[in-house]
C-alpha cells in the first residue's frame, strides 16, 4: 500500500513518462512523418489514482467539508499535472488515510492524454505544414464527448460494484480548462492563485497593479506579479522597467485578461477583469474550479435600489434573485444559494477595517441584502414589467455576474461572496452619466478593492473553517 507521499510521488512519475513518450512522438513525427504505433500510443495516457475504502464508521462524522468517504467503496480518478496539483492532492489523500486507513494504488489508464495538451508548440506543428486533421489521426485529440461535469452537477449514476468517482474533475476535464484560462486570461494557468477576486472593470485592474507593485516592495511573502502576456515585475525590478512592462503588457488581446501576484504555496491573489454579464462569469468560473481555489469574491458595481442608497454605497450580498437564465438548467432557480457565514464575516470586518468607519456609521453606507442579476443591461427599459419581483425579493441592488458567480461557486463547491458598489440609483433619478460616473470610479474604486483584498487576507487565516460542509452534497466525491 502507498503513503499519500509516495503515491503522489508515483503520479509525478507516470505522468512525466507520458509526457514524454507523447513529445518525443510527435516530434519524431513532425521531422519524419513517423507515426506512432499502436503499443507507443499506449505509453500516452494519465496516470490513474485509486483509493480504496473498507469501513467508514465513525469518521465521516467529523467537521471538515473534505477528504471524507461517505460509504466503502473503490473510488477512482485519472490525474494530470500532479507535480502542480501535489499539495491539493497531499491535502485530500492524507485525511483519508489517517482517518480510514484507506488503500491507494497508483497506475497507468488507459485514457489517452491529447497532444495539445502537452504540445504547446502548436505553431510549430502548423509550420511544418500538418493540419490539426493529419494529427487526429495519429496521435490523440481532443474528444468533447469525454469531458463533462456529471459528477459536479450530479447527474453520473453508479449501479452496484461500479468504481466511484474520487474527485469532482478528471484529467481530460481538467486539462480542457487549463488549456481555456490561458485562452481567456492571457497567462500561464500554473500562475493563478488560490484567492481570486473578479471584477468588471479595468479601473480594477490600474488599482490592484499599484498595490501589488506596493507589496512586492514591502512583504517578502510576495514574489512577483504576473501580468496577461507573460510580462512578469519582480521585487528587483526598477520603477522604471515596472512602468514600461505595464504599459506594454498586451492586456487587450485576451477576453479576460488575468493580473497574479504570486506567494509560495499559491497564497497570493489572483485578480481577473471577467468583463460584463453573466455568460462570461459562468465562462470563467467553470474553468477556475478546476484549480480548486479557496475562494473567489466578485467586487464589481451595481445599481443601487433604494432611495437612501447614495452612489459609493456598498452592498453585502446574502442572497441572489437570479434572473440571468445562464445556469438554470443545471442550477434550477429555485435551489437557493446560500450565504457563507465565513465570507460574509469576513467581508464586513474588512469593510469595517478600511474605512474606519464605526458599527454604526458603516451600517449607513454598507447594505445587507439580496441582488438581482440580470441578463440585460437595459433592464431599466423594461421597469414596468421588473418592478413586481424585484418588490417582491427586497432587493436591494442588481448586477450582471454576481448571481452567476455564487450559483457556479455553490455549484463547483468553490467558496463565494460578493461585496458591490452602488455606481448609480436608476429608480430614483441617479442614473450613470460619464461626468459622475468618472468621479465616482476615482473616488471609490481603490477603497472597494482594498476591502476586496482585505478580505482574503483574512480568510486566509480562517481556511479550517472556510470550506463549508454547506457545498457538499450528500453522496459527494472525498476529494475537494
Amino acid at each position: 500500500m502507498l503513503t499519500p507521499e509516495a503515491a503522489v510521488d508515483r503520479l509525478e512519475e507516470l505522468y512525466a513518462q507520458a509526457a514524454r513518450a507523447l513529445t518525443e512522438a510527435v516530434d519524431r513525427y513532425l521531422r519524419d512523418r513517423v507515426p506512432p504505433t499502436a503499443g507507443e500510443r499506449a505509453a500516452f495516457c494519465y496516470p490513474l489514482l485509486r483509493v480504496t475504502c473498507h469501513h467508514v464508521g465513525s469518521a465521516t462524522r467529523n467537521r471538515r467539508a473534505f477528504a471524507k468517504f461517505q460509504h466503502p467503496g473503490v473510488y477512482e480518478t485519472t490525474v494530470t499535472h500532479p507535480r502542480h496539483f501535489r499539495p491539493y492532492l497531499l491535502e485530500q489523500l492524507r485525511p483519508l488515510v489517517e482517518e480510514y486507513d484507506a488503500e491507494i494504488e497508483v497506475e497507468t489508464s488507459t485514457l489517452e492524454i491529447p497532444y495539445p495538451y502537452v504540445i504547446e508548440r502548436i505553431d510549430e506543428i502548423s509550420r511544418a505544414g500538418v493540419s490539426a486533421a493529419e494529427m487526429g489521426i495519429h496521435f490523440p485529440k481532443p474528444e468533447l464527448s469525454l469531458v463533462g461535469d456529471e459528477v459536479a452537477d450530479g447527474q453520473w449514476q453508479a449501479g452496484p460494484g461500479v468504481v466511484l468517482p474520487l474527485a469532482l474533475f478528471d484529467a481530460i476535464r481538467v486539462d480542457y480548462s487549463l488549456r481555456r484560462l490561458v485562452h481567456y486570461t492571457g497567462g500561464d494557468w500554473r500562475q493563478a492563485q488560490k484567492w481570486i477576486l473578479l471584477t468588471n472593470y479595468h479601473r480594477y485592474v490600474d488599482e490592484f497593479v499599484r498595490w501589488a507593485r506596493a507589496r512586492l516592495a514591502e512583504d517578502d511573502t510576495y514574489l512577483h506579479l504576473e501580468l496577461p502576456g507573460g510580462g512578469r515585475i519582480d521585487r528587483d525590478t526598477s520603477e522604471e522597467a515596472a512602468e514600461r512592462i505595464v504599459a506594454s503588457s498586451p492586456w487587450h488581446r485576451f477576453q479576460m485578461p488575468a493580473y497574479h501576484l504570486v506567494a509560495a504555496e499559491g497564497e497570493g491573489v489572483t485578480l481577473i477583469n471577467i468583463g460584463v454579464g453573466p455568460s462570461n462569469a459562468k465562462n470563467i468560473t467553470d474553468h477556475l474550479a478546476v484549480l480548486r481555489p479557496d475562494c473567489w469574491l466578485m467586487v464589481g458595481h451595481c445599481a443601487g435600489l433604494r432611495q437612501s442608497q447614495q452612489i459609493g454605497d456598498y452592498v453585502l450580498a446574502h442572497a441572489y434573485l437570479r434572473q440571468d437564465g445562464i445556469l438554470d438548467e443545471l442550477v434550477p432557480p429555485e435551489v437557493p444559494i446560500p450565504a457563507l457565514a465565513e465570507v460574509q464575516v469576513a467581508l464586513q470586518e474588512a469593510a469595517a477595517a478600511v474605512t474606519g468607519e464605526a458599527a454604526d456609521s458603516l451600517k449607513e453606507r454598507l447594505r445587507t441584502g439580496t441582488v438581482v442579476t440580470n441578463a440585460d443591461r437595459n433592464w431599466e427599459l423594461r421597469y414596468t414589467q421588473e418592478s413586481r419581483r424585484i418588490n417582491l425579493s427586497r432587493a436591494v441592488a442588481l448586477d450582471m455576474e454576481s448571481g452567476t458567480i455564487a450559483a457556479n461557486g455553490y455549484r463547483l463547491r468553490v467558496p463565494y461572496g460578493t461585496l458591490l458598489c452602488v455606481s448609480d440609483n436608476p429608480l430614483h433619478g441617479e442614473i450613470k452619466l460619464p461626468g459622475a460616473a468618472n468621479a465616482f470610479y476615482e473616488r471609490a474604486v481603490a477603497q472597494h478593492l482594498l476591502i476586496g483584498l482585505a478580505a482574503l487576507d483574512l480568510l486566509r487565516g480562517r481556511q479550517d473553517a472556510l470550506h463549508s460542509r454547506k457545498l457538499r452534497s450528500f453522496d459527494e466525491p472525498p476529494f475537494r
